[in-house]
């Protein structure tokens, strides 16, 4: 039922949706943030260290939150949204490299970042496996991968209620939002290190790895 093959818009829409809510995202997602988010994005960029690539990065919300040590790329494959990302770092005074990128196709060389960073994009990428994939990728072998994202309830009468109205909430918002993502991130064959749920077991943060390939 909840299957991201079973996608109901294409890649272009997503990306023409979040162009036109750009504007407004930060204003729309206000409460949500300040029911609890920040803290969530607070808690998950402390982990991020050295060389730091965020994707999707969307309006930069987690931009605040990154320790002056780290040396950040983000990317997002919106430019609407990524000129308010700017934006926002421009008032933090934080130095970051502004990429446009679409994280199903990575453009950066295979281990280049030390800690790789998404945020509620499992929800919006047309193949979030591959997405998945990509970030391992160009993660270094020893390096993280940190993710907070949203998907299906651990509680099933609110799973269900997720299930019946995940169409619509898609084909309006782009976001497929009773994916799971602890079996996504299982499926892309990424090594889980940490997995912890809050908010009736619909929001995750998940501390995850590539795996290393031993060579003989």
């Amino acid at each position: 039922m909840h299957n991201y093959k079973h996608r109901q818009i294409k890649k272009q829409e997503i990306k023409e949706k979040y162009s036109r809510f750009a504007r407004w995202y930060d204003a729309v997602e206000a409460i949500p943030e300040m029911l609890g988010l920040k803290k969530l994005r607070k808690r998950l960029v402390e982990k991020a260290s050295g060389m730091v690539l965020e994707t999707a990065v969307g309006t930069g919300k987690n931009l605040i939150y990154y320790s002056r040590d780290c040396d950040i790329t983000v990317s997002d494959f919106c430019f609407p949204m990524l000129e308010v990302a700017v934006k926002k770092a421009k008032r933090l005074g934080l130095k970051a490299r502004f990429v446009i990128s679409d994280t199903e196709n990575l453009a950066f060389c295979s281990g280049s970042f030390d800690t790789v960073v998404d945020s509620f994009g499992l929800c919006t990428f047309y193949d979030p496996i591959a997405a998945l994939k990509e970030m391992g990728r160009v993660c270094n072998p020893n390096g993280r991968i940190l993710l907070l994202e949203h998907g299906r309830s651990s509680r099933e009468w609110l799973g269900r209620w997720q299930d019946l109205r995940a169409d619509k909430h898609e084909r309006q918002f782009g976001c497929r939002w009773n994916l799971e993502p602890p079996k996504l991130v299982a499926q892309s064959g990424l090594k889980v290190l940490s997995i912890q749920t809050t908010f009736f077991g619909i929001f995750y943060l998940i501390e995850a790895a590539p795996v290393i390939e031993n060579k003989t």
